[in-house]
C-alpha cells in the first residue's frame, strides 16, 4: 500500500528541500536519454524528479505511483511548474503500461517498499524498449547508523521531523532494504539477469539494461 492522506502530504513537505538533488539527477538522466525519448519514474511520490526532468524539455515523462494522494500532489505540482508530465496511479507489480515503451526508467528510494520485488523487476523489464535502461537508487541494508544520522542532519528538517525520520529509518526502512548481494540475487532471477551495482555511503545505485 502506498502513502495516503496526511502522511503523503507530510512526506511531500519534508522532501521538497532536496530539490537540488532532484535537479542534479534530472540533468544526469537527460544526458542518457535520446532526444524525444521517453522516461518512466516508478513511485515518483510528489513528482519532484519527474517535473525537473520535464523542465529540461525534449522528453516524454511519465510517473506511476500506487498512492492516489501522491498522484494528486504530483499533478498539482506539475501544473504549478507549467510542465507536461503524465502522472497516473498503478502498481509496479502490474503496470498499466504497454511493453517496449520507455527508453529509460528511474526508481529512487522506493524499491525496498515493493511487496513483490521480483515481479516489479519483471515489469520494469517489460515496459522498457530493447536496449532501454533502468536506474534504481535505494538504501543499503548494511548502512552504518552514523551515516544515517549524518544523512538526516543534511536534510535540515528541524528537531521534530528529524527525530521522526530517524525512527522511520531505524524501525522500517533499513529492515526493508537490501544488501548488494540481495540485489544481485534478485536481478539474477529477473529477466535482466545482471547489472551494474555501485555502493555509496548510505545506498546502492543499480543500472540495468534490457
Amino acid at each position: 500500500m502506498g502513502m495516503e492522506g496526511p502522511i503523503a502530504r507530510w512526506y511531500a513537505r519534508i522532501t521538497r528541500p532536496s530539490l537540488p538533488e532532484f535537479q542534479a539527477l534530472a540533468r544526469r538522466v537527460a544526458d542518457a536519454v535520446p532526444p524525444a525519448g521517453s522516461v518512466l519514474e516508478v513511485a515518483p511520490g510528489p513528482g519532484y524528479f519527474a517535473i525537473e526532468l520535464a523542465k529540461l524539455g525534449g522528453r516524454h515523462v511519465t510517473g506511476l505511483d500506487i498512492s492516489r494522494t501522491f498522484v494528486e500532489i504530483a499533478r498539482h505540482n506539475a501544473l504549478e511548474a507549467g510542465v507536461d508530465v503524465e502522472f497516473q496511479q498503478g502498481n509496479v507489480a502490474s503496470m498499466p503500461l504497454p511493453q517496449n515503451t520507455f527508453d529509460y526508467l528511474v526508481c529512487r528510494a522506493a524499491f525496498k517498499n515493493f511487496s513483490e520485488p521480483g515481479t516489479a523487476l519483471g515489469e520494469m523489464h517489460r515496459v522498457l524498449k530493447p536496449g532501454g535502461r533502468a536506474l534504481i537508487i535505494d538504501l543499503r541494508r548494511d548502512v552504518a547508523p552514523d551515516a544515517i544520522r549524518r544523512e538526516v542532519e543534511n536534510l535540515k528538517l528541524g528537531p521534530i521531523n528529524a527525530f521522526i525520520v530517524r525512527q522511520i529509518f531505524r524501525f522500517m526502512l533499513i529492515k526493508r532494504a537490501y544488501t548488494k548481494g540481495g540485489f544481485r540475487q534478485l536481478i539474477a532471477d529477473s529477466p535482466f539477469r545482471g547489472g551494474d551495482i555501485q555502493e555509496s555511503l548510505v545506498g546502492v545505485e543499480i543500472t540495468l539494461t534490457k
